[in-house]
């Protein structure tokens, strides 16, 4: 599962991140800024965070869901 943050210091509520989410999960939320609708549908391309030309989104892979498996050992 993905998580998506936005820095709202930075953040305009320009739209572009909610009008390029490929899984339409994207909306405006608490004082309009972009938040997820259900983040379990986030797939993680980052086209909000590449889009984005304030540099406001930030998407990344929640550690809490990576299970043993999909973690590399050091050993």
């Amino acid at each position: 599962m993905y998580k998506i943050e936005v820095h709202r210091p930075w953040c305009k509520k320009c739209g572009l991140c909610i009008a390029f989410c490929p899984k339409q999960n994207l909306e405006p939320g608490e004082m309009s800024y972009p938040t997820a609708k259900d983040p379990e549908k986030c797939n993680g391309c980052k086209l909000c965070e590449l889009r984005c030309p304030d540099f406001a989104m930030y998407v990344y892979e929640d550690e809490e869901s990576l299970d043993e498996s999909s973690i590399a050992s050091r050993e």
